[in-house]
């Protein structure tokens, strides 16, 4: 039986109200107030009716979503109030300093926050005109965007018109802008992939393109088949006095229809604040959407709006970054270290970089093969990540950021200029590029021997015959393994009987404490002989400092080159050298740093020459260094002291003489390190 007309049009507002709560249940409120086929079936009956009685069909009907012919372009829109981008921050310490700036401008704002999840999605803004749904913009640059109101009206949990609520019925008169992301779901992701690849078919990217690229089809009815989600963050109206936090702008949100986060709370001080994102460390993993972190924001809505905005982003809001999984930076410089088997291994220099939580400043690029394979070249801009979240390594080059004339890597010639003394060979079959005639059991030897010499750590009962019998009968295998030693290995061995294998056992473990300028410089690093250590540790307060600095920090210490800075950074970006610290630590070596802020003879330049009488010249050295003095073998512009003992020649007398080097006798030179 045909309706009439009047019948007609209340069952069409019936329909569309009934639609529109089971949209407003299922989007915001995450509960289902009836079966998908029970509201198909609804949508179907307002389809047919709208169709047989077409002049009640109106803008906001849930049939009315996909509408309009695909358009040539879209059109550009200013936004009324500027989009804005929100400054990164990535620890608990910057977090902080953000709340402190913010208390420097304002002391009387309280300790509340509204933290929510950051989706990885495409902001954008709705614009409602009393109730209705006017107009959708893109961010674009934040000042103008684009219009994508027909793709938007698509999105299924987008209201097309706002949802009457008696508490906030004012939100439905004049203009409200609503402002969220568009994202798409994992789970749809990934069943969009299954089709794909059945169809056998180029399966997407990612969600967060895949959003983007949708919302920028010409084309609405491809975006209706394609399941995004508006997710919305924050609230806007011509007179905010109608919102008086970032809290209740979110609760006015979802009684209009919006969905929002479920992950958003409002804490109290900054250690809720910590636990927040330690939460949403946990479980992000697990969300069926992608995030990069979290947003703060200061609740209250009046001081949020008066602390306004410092160049390009709003004062009283951060964005947390979790750590990157993957990161961009630029190399610049490719170092080759030489390991202690004699292999040549090349190490890429970047610009610091954070990655899942640390600073990374180098990377093993393995082998020359994997620099020809990569083609990776110095001022190369690359893709860095974690291998298994704790190795990083170069994934590949941004060939669009490389400079014209950027030449590649000559790895041959490298080795010629990084080791002018060595020479290599590249045995068949392998990959790695090893010093002409080494010996592992040789190298290891050598570099014993200088471990244990008296400018390093002192330990005179490991000549070079001890040495060769330890390491032939594979007792030692590298540098800290004499740590390891005990009395009855020696006792079965050629030379050592019990009085001379307890002295060396005893030896060595008076070595444990030892300072960290001899440390550095038994380790043997190419070019760090004791005054570059001593150098070094007036500028930095740690060995992991020096570690973990970078090649341009290097070159701004006094007395570090290029040259000696590269070959530093060699040294601790091998792998085997890094377990070899790590093996010092766990057997017990530590190491004395000293106080440079408190030493007598900082930055004072001395040479020592002649004989002595009440210490020996290598003495004399250490308690220059021991003191922060500079020990130089020659008279120079710079020397101070020239400390002249018996016998001293005159051509350094002369010298000093003419470059207005002060010559000092022991007994002087002992008053100054007295004073």
């Amino acid at each position: 039986m045909k309706m009439k007309k009047s019948q007609a049009k209340k069952r069409i507002e019936d329909l569309r109200n009934i639609i529109d709560d089971y949209r407003y249940h299922y989007h915001v409120l995450d509960e289902s107030t009836m079966s998908e086929a029970v509201a198909d079936s609804l949508k179907h009956e307002l389809t047919l009716l709208e169709e047989e009685y077409p002049e009640f069909i109106t803008p906001d009907s849930p049939t009315q979503r996909v509408a309009g012919k695909a358009l040539d372009k879209f059109e550009k829109v200013k936004h009324e109030k500027r989009m804005i981008s929100l400054a990164d921050v990535f620890n608990d310490n910057e977090i902080k300093a953000w709340r402190d700036r913010m208390l420097k401008v304002d002391s009387s704002i309280k300790d509340q926050y509204y933290c929510d999840i950051k989706m990885d999605g495409l902001a954008c803004s709705l614009i409602y005109r009393d109730g209705k749904l006017e107009k959708a913009v893109t961010r674009g640059d934040g000042f103008i965007g684009e219009d994508v109101t027909l793709n938007v009206r698509t999105i299924h949990n987008v209201p097309l018109k706002l949802r009457k609520d008696k508490k906030d019925e004012n939100f439905l008169v004049g203009r409200t802008e609503v402002r969220g992301e568009i994202v798409m779901l994992k789970s749809d992701f990934d069943h969009l992939n299954d089709l794909k690849r059945k169809q056998g078919e180029a399966i997407y990217a990612n969600p967060r393109n895949l959003a983007a690229g949708t919302i920028r089809q010409l084309d609405p009815s491809i975006v209706a088949k394609r399941p995004l989600r508006f997710i919305g963050y924050d609230l806007l109206r011509d007179d905010m006095h109608e919102l008086s936090s970032i809290s209740e702008g979110y609760e006015v949100m979802k009684a209009l229809g919006f969905e929002t986060s479920k992950q958003s709370k409002v804490v109290n001080g900054l250690r809720e604040v910590f636990k927040y994102i330690d939460y949403l460390g946990s479980v992000r993993k697990n969300l069926d959407f992608n995030t990069d972190g979290a947003v703060i924001k200061l609740n209250s809505r009046s001081k949020y709006d008066a602390l306004g905005i410092v160049g390009k982003t709003p004062r009283a809001a951060v964005a947390y970054k979790f750590a990157a999984e993957e990161a961009t930076t630029k190399i610049l410089d490719i170092v080759i270290s030489i390991g202690r088997t004699g292999a040549a291994t090349p190490v890429a220099v970047f610009e610091p970089v954070n990655l899942a939580g640390t600073t990374i400043k180098h990377a093993s690029l393995h082998n020359a093969d994997e620099i020809k394979r990569l083609d990776i070249r110095i001022g190369d801009t690359v893709v860095i990540y974690k291998a298994g979240d704790i190795i990083p390594q170069v994934q590949s080059v941004i060939l669009g950021l490389r400079k014209e004339d950027s030449k590649p890597f000559d790895f041959e010639a490298e080795l010629k200029r990084q080791y002018k003394e060595l020479e290599f060979v590249r045995p068949k079959g392998e990959a790695v590029y090893r010093v002409k005639g080494s010996d592992s059991k040789i190298i290891l030897k050598r570099s014993l021997e200088h471990f244990a010499s008296k400018g390093a750590l002192d330990i005179d009962t490991l000549g070079e015959k001890n040495v060769n019998v330890l390491v032939d009968t594979g007792l030692v295998k590298d540098l800290a393994d004499i740590y390891l030693l005990k009395k009855e290995d020696l006792l079965s061995l050629e030379r050592f009987g019990d009085l001379s294998s307890s002295k060396l056992i005893e030896a060595i473990q008076n070595k444990k404490q030892i300072d960290a300028e001899r440390f550095l410089y038994g380790l043997g690093i190419r070019h760090v002989g004791i005054q570059t250590a001593v150098d070094l540790f007036n500028h930095y307060k740690t060995l992991d400092e020096i570690k973990d600095t970078s090649l341009e920090e290097l070159m701004t210490v006094d007395g570090i080159g290029k040259v000696v800075s590269e070959s530093i950074i060699a040294w601790f970006s091998d792998e085997d050298n890094q377990k070899l610290l790590e093996k010092f630590k766990d057997l017990g070596v530590r190491l004395n740093y000293r106080d440079t802020n408190n030493v007598k003879l900082k930055g004072v330049h001395f040479v020592v020459t002649g004989k002595l009488e009440t210490m020996s010249r290598d003495e004399a050295k250490d308690l220059i260094i021991k003191n922060g003095g500079i020990f130089q073998s020659a008279v120079s512009k710079d020397t101070d002291y020239l400390v002249a003992g018996l016998n001293t020649g005159k051509s350094k007398l002369d010298k000093a003489s003419k470059l207005g080097t002060k010559v000092i006798d022991e007994s002087e030179f002992i008053k100054i390190l007295e004073k």
